[in-house]
């Protein structure tokens, strides 16, 4: 069973101790990079006003706001995103990165997910993307002697 605390439907991908490894990772991923990295996952896709029906990119958009992570000090954060029921994912990276990356590069550690995940390896699929996405943050954002967490470690749930 998982942590008190992590929803039931967390375990349709994850096991005991598999969110908590997924923290764990994204804090070590960040220690060499200035940049911010978070996992978010939603039970399904919900619905929005704003928001078109089924599309995960345009959800993961909203989210990365909600979470406040366009507020970071250098706009080099990273989210990626997971509705688990829906079987959809994204990966939004904030204007600072983007730009330097591409859409292709998303694409590409995206299709690794996707990949992963078919085989049956959501926590490895996660770790392997929170593991390239700090890779190529600490190639444009390396970390700073000044440089101080502006965000949470933790997967975050909707």
């Amino acid at each position: 069973m998982l942590k008190r605390g992590h929803p039931r439907w967390t375990r349709r991908l994850f096991g005991p101790g598999d969110l908590e490894a997924i923290a764990a990772a994204v804090g070590d991923a960040e220690k060499t990079t200035s940049a911010e990295i978070r996992v978010h996952l939603d039970r399904r896709l919900p619905t929005h006003a704003d928001v078109p029906a089924g599309d995960a990119l345009a959800h993961a958009r909203h989210v990365f706001v909600r979470l406040r992570m366009h507020e970071t000090a250098e706009r080099n954060g990273v989210l990626v995103y997971l509705a688990v029921e829906d079987r959809k994912l994204a990966i939004v990276g904030d204007e600072a990165i983007h730009v330097r990356v591409g859409e292709s590069y998303w694409a590409g550690v995206r299709d690794a997910m996707v990949e992963r995940l078919r085989r049956g390896e959501a926590r490895e699929a996660i770790l392997h993307a929170v593991g390239d996405v700090g890779g190529i943050l600490q190639k444009f954002f390396p970390h700073r002697p000044d440089d101080k967490n502006e965000l949470s470690d933790q997967v975050s749930l909707g």
